[in-house]
């Protein structure tokens, strides 16, 4: 199932007010960067998040998630409603994330 342009814009509204916020499509999902980096993305209508220590410190009790059949888990935010936690955990995700084109 693909996800719905409207849930990707509700999830890029709670997330407006980070600057460098932006998606690219890929196969009917979206993919989520933040200064350049892949911080995530939207799946099935769902928004996730790479399981880096600094999301799951923050959503320790968060569901890791496939994105798609063959892809690694991920972390799933249950409420994107709160703009002040959805920005410090893409902040946090970001800061713990490698430089991009940087491999680990």
């Amino acid at each position: 199932m693909a996800s719905s342009k409207e849930f990707l814009s509700l999830i890029m509204e709670r997330l407006s007010e980070l600057p460098e916020v932006a998606f690219r499509p890929m196969m009917g999902e979206y993919v989520l960067y933040y200064r350049d980096k892949v911080i995530g993305g939207v799946y099935d209508d769902r928004f996730l998040v790479k399981p880096v220590a600094a999301a799951i410190s923050l959503m320790p009790d968060a569901a890791f998630e496939l994105p798609y059949e063959g892809g690694k888990p991920m972390l799933m935010v249950r409420d994107a409603s709160d703009r002040a936690f959805l920005r410090k955990l893409v902040e946090a995700t970001y800061d713990a994330l490698p430089a991009a084109g940087e491999k680990k």
